[in-house]
């Protein structure tokens, strides 16, 4: 599994508007010279995350984007499966009964793979926005 650049970026995304103060919209061509993100592929994130509540568009001369929710309860999961982004280590599909193999039955290392899957999202789901801007400042400091 490698997570793709809809999932890293819609994290970036969402980080960057959240670096800015909760009522001050932050236009997608900010966010795209700023993340080095193309606004076509920002368009077709911000679509999901608006879909999913995570942001929402301010209309008018200095509108944009601004986050919908407190950044203590976005949590990494959350914006990565806003974009439909596919964590799944297993060849299953995504909420299947069925198993990983043409017949139907799992294949032998099927439960290492959906223990990995598992790891994974629990870590993403014990971090929040507000979490990784706490990191961030943190990191910060320590370089000046």
């Amino acid at each position: 599994m490698r997570l793709t650049t809809k999932g890293r970026y819609a994290v970036m995304a969402v980080l960057e508007i959240a670096s800015r103060r909760p009522e001050t919209p932050i236009t997608l061509n900010e966010i795209s010279i700023k993340q080095d993100i193309s606004i076509n592929y920002l368009e077709q994130i911000f679509a999901k995350l608006k879909m999913a509540n995570i942001v929402k568009s301010v209309k008018g001369p200095r509108g944009g984007y601004i986050i919908n929710e407190k950044l203590n309860n976005i949590k990494i999961t959350n914006i990565i499966d806003a974009v439909d982004e596919n964590i799944e280590m297993t060849r299953c599909e995504r909420k299947s009964m069925t198993g990983c193999m043409v017949n139907k039955m799992q294949c032998n290392s099927h439960h290492l793979w959906s223990g990995l899957t598992s790891h994974i999202r629990s870590y993403f789901d014990a971090i929040s926005i507000a979490d990784m801007l706490k990191s961030n400042e943190d990191k910060t400091d320590n370089v000046a």
